[in-house]
């Protein structure tokens, strides 16, 4: 992939963009394996499940500098002034084609961007969500909501430049830290959630909510998983760390319980809305899902009964010692851990010695970058 901003040394978020794609992605294989050692070394290893090397990233988290009447879109060099990248490649069309209809907006609200170095001024992100519909989720990033009246009043010329923006809000971030949002979120539209389309199954993302930033490399993640599952044949399941559903909603069938627990509420009020609308369709075994809003582990950990499988996809930091210990007396017989840090994986994979890897795969979320997402299928070794 040809990066303008790369060859003028502007941007170095994509570390390995020199490289071919097929050496990136057999350099991440190799990497994975490598982690797992001797766990994984008589596992199958599928074809790593490779990804689109330009426009496959669905979200673009935008740092807001320079002024009201000439804005930056991008990231902050080294001394904290804006750098524009409102062309990366990364981005498909519906984001890369409403970033500069962005940057007209704020001059049209006069929303000043946050200058890092000064401390000063309002507008510090815009996180824009794309689905592959082309449907647009917005958040604006700000450090109070002095602008929250004028952003109302200007949406609607947003909205007519705009039309697939479905969903518009405005975070509070009053503090000056390096982080991306606040915790108090004000949402503009009249719709609150963006649907995601993964083949026949809609999800419904919050503003808070967390996704895959990859969405066709994530759809063939659940296909994976759910063929997985469904080769095992549990009649009980449990979602673990679910989000907004993913992997519950993907493994239904008509004679398995289904449970997903998640401790954002909110994106278990968006799961809820995309199993309704399984319900709706006629989805077999959408009417046997049970969501919860609760910490995964903890929950799991207070269970009697045990269910025939499990999925787990935590934060980098894995599951945990406690919890991969509990998992490992736990008696369940199937067990697919999805991760995106296999460092942590091989940590708790080591605290499970009666699963052994029986099948295991690359799935590349994050082209031109060494960061990778990898699945693994584990079976509870025969004493």
């Amino acid at each position: 992939m040809i990066c303008a901003y790369w060859d003028a040394g502007v941007c170095r978020s994509c570390s390995l963009i020199s490289q071919p794609y097929a050496t990136q992605v057999s350099g991440k294989d190799v990497q994975v394996r490598a982690a797992l050692g001797e766990r994984a070394a008589d596992a199958q290893w599928l074809t790593p499940c490779l990804s689109a090397v330009g426009g496959f990233r669905n979200k673009a988290k935008m740092v807001v500098a320079g002024t009201m009447d000439e804005p930056t879109l991008g990231i902050l060099d080294d001394h904290g002034h804006g750098v524009d990248l409102r062309e990366c490649g990364l981005y498909p069309a519906a984001i890369t084609d409403a970033l500069p209809v962005l940057a007209q907006f704020i001059t049209r609200a006069r929303l000043e961007p946050y200058s890092v170095p000064d401390r000063r001024g309002e507008l510090k992100h815009l996180l824009v969500t794309a689905a592959s519909t082309g449907d647009l989720l917005l958040r604006f990033v700000m450090r109070s909501t002095e602008a929250h009246t004028r952003l109302v009043k200007h949406l609607p010329w947003l909205q007519d430049r705009l039309p697939h923006l479905r969903v518009a809000t405005l975070n509070v971030l009053p503090e000056h830290r390096a982080v991306t949002e606040g915790e108090r979120e004000i949402v503009l539209t009249a719709e609150s959630t963006l649907a995601m389309p993964l083949g026949d199954l809609s999800l419904h993302l919050g503003p808070r909510s967390f996704f895959q930033t990859n969405t066709a490399v994530a759809t063939d993640l659940y296909a994976q998983v759910r063929e997985w599952i469904d080769s095992r044949a549990p009649s009980s399941l449990w979602d673990l760390y679910c989000g907004v559903g993913g992997f519950a909603l993907h493994c239904l069938a008509a004679t398995r319980a289904v449970v997903g627990v998640e401790v954002s509420e909110e994106a278990i009020v968006s799961a809820e809305r995309s199993r309704a609308e399984a319900l709706a369709a006629g989805m077999p075994g959408a009417d046997g899902v049970t969501l919860i809003a609760a910490d995964a582990g903890a929950w799991a950990m207070s269970q009697t009964q045990m269910p025939d499988a499990v999925i787990v996809n935590p934060p980098r930091r894995g599951v945990g010692a406690e919890f991969a210990a509990w998992l490992e007396g736990s008696g369940i017989e199937t067990i697919v851990y999805s991760s995106c840090n296999p460092a942590t994986l091989a940590r708790d994979l080591a605290a499970m010695p009666s699963y052994r890897v029986e099948q295991g795969r690359l799935f590349d979320m994050f082209p031109h970058t060494g960061h990778m997402e990898v699945a693994v299928l584990l079976v509870r070794a025969t004493p």
